[in-house]
């Protein structure tokens, strides 16, 4: 496995690049929650390094595939997308700058998405070889200039990366909303209905109603999960 998680990532590339698709299910962990759900603050916790977009509203706008590459050896960390090759970037705010930047090149300014990926590589001595997708946040009203199908459109977006049976799903969910009606769990329910291959991450424990506790959902009584459950508090 070690050999062809590289393998497997450059073929992404090459396609990527070609425009031609590549359809092999090859595992990897595909993030979704609703907006303001902890999303983006969960993803950077696991990269180590704040990188992402950050906003109201729809801020992720497309796929972003981000490969995480172990390098023992580096004395930096340093990131690289596949649309800029040979670009190197150390400094990662400016990852979040060109990330912005790629997305409203193929979005536009309407706070609309697209299925066309991004896909960024994170070299690091503090990572796993790890492939994350991150997925733009359920919604369910359009808001501004917002497409009127915009729900429609991220649900199908979602379905299409979580649906092969290779992908684990992170399913981020704010503990301090009902567990019962949190968007991430409704859709990794529909090609998941037995949890089998859904990790729940339960955010913002630290603004729960005084006098409640998510210890239920953590032990599984509430909606059982074969992964189980993982709290976070993110940063405020």
């Amino acid at each position: 496995m070690e050999k062809l998680i590289p393998l497997i990532s450059k073929l992404q590339e090459i396609f990527y690049r070609t425009k031609v698709p590549f359809n092999v299910d090859f595992p990897q962990v595909v993030v979704v929650g609703g907006q303001s759900s902890g999303k983006s603050s969960v993803l950077e916790s696991i990269v180590g390094r704040d990188f992402l977009p950050r906003g109201t509203n729809i801020v992720t706008r497309r796929p972003i595939q981000i490969q995480l590459i172990n390098t023992p050896h580096a004395q930096r960390e340093w990131a690289e997308f596949v649309h800029k090759p040979g670009d190197k970037y150390y400094d990662f705010s400016k990852v979040r700058e060109e990330i912005e930047l790629d997305t409203d090149r193929i979005c536009g300014r309407n706070k609309d998405i697209s299925s066309v990926q991004i896909m960024l590589k994170i070299y690091s001595n503090k990572v796993v070889d790890l492939t994350l997708v991150d997925l733009p946040g359920i919604t369910k009203v359009p808001t501004g200039d917002q497409p009127l199908d915009i729900e429609q459109k991220i649900q199908e977006l979602c379905l299409q990366y979580i649906t092969p049976k290779s992908a684990i799903i992170m399913a981020v969910c704010p503990a301090n909303n009902d567990l019962a009606n949190a968007d991430a769990l409704k859709i990794a329910r529909k090609v998941d209905p037995n949890g089998e291959r859904t990790i729940g991450v339960l955010t913002k424990l630290d603004i729960m109603d005084e006098g409640t506790n998510a210890l239920e959902i953590l032990r599984g009584k509430v909606y059982p999960l074969k992964l189980g459950y993982v709290p976070v508090v993110c940063r405020s």
